[in-house]
């Protein structure tokens, strides 16, 4: 089974919680040779942003015109990403809140393989049709503040949005989903709160290395 985990946090595992889940998981995975694991880390892969300079480059493709740079790194870094997703049966999503979203790196991700055709198409009456129903994914996420409340889960934009992307447009099964929340907005339980939290990582990671091979 191919896992390809998603690092989209650049600090240390000692500041940031969402990195120290990353390791976590990937330290609880060692031994499971039944698994194919490959990271692809958002912050360490050139990623140029998502925006004209790629339709340029799509446009020049066509009429055979030259690329610029950027032109051409955009297309390496779309396809790239793209082909990690498709050799992976199980994507791993290892991310924190920033600003009540994801980081600007792993949008850029979600913006290279959220491709028509690709993740999704149209059917011949315009209905949305999920590409990616044989994958599955899982979500290791961390935000400082509580945003489990009725009042403030409208207001997460993290999870909900992947949710929505991976699970909704995609049509990846989400098959677990560990988030650590709380430990900026009470500092006296934060060693408390994440230990708790990692360890349910590490319940995620044997699951996954339980998986039979052809689910």
């Amino acid at each position: 089974m191919n896992v390809l985990v998603v690092k989209a946090n650049n600090r240390p595992a000692a500041e940031g919680v969402s990195s120290k889940m990353y390791e976590t998981f990937m330290e609880a995975l060692q031994g499971a040779d039944q698994l194919n694991v490959t990271t692809y880390d958002v912050f360490a892969e050139d990623t140029p942003y998502f925006g004209q300079d790629l339709f340029n480059a799509f446009g020049k493709l066509q009429s055979g015109e030259e690329l610029t740079d950027l032109e051409q790194r955009l297309l390496a870094a779309k396809q790239k990403a793209m082909d990690a997703v498709s050799a992976a049966d199980v994507v791993v999503f290892a991310y924190p809140l920033w600003n009540l979203t994801i980081p600007a790196k792993l949008q850029t991700f979600i913006d290279y393989v959220y491709a028509a055709g690709f993740s999704f198409k149209y059917d011949e009456q315009g209905n949305m049709v999920q590409l990616m129903t044989d994958k599955k994914a899982i979500f290791l996420s961390a935000r400082g503040g509580v945003y489990s409340t009725p009042e403030m889960a409208p207001m997460e934009m993290s999870t909900n949005y992947l949710r929505n992307v991976v699970g909704g447009i995609f049509g990846m099964d989400i098959i677990d989903e560990v988030v650590i929340e709380g430990h900026n907005a009470t500092p006296d339980k934060a060693a408390e709160i994440i230990e708790a939290g990692l360890e349910k990582v590490k319940e995620a990671a044997a699951k996954l290395a339980k998986l039979p091979q052809n689910a």
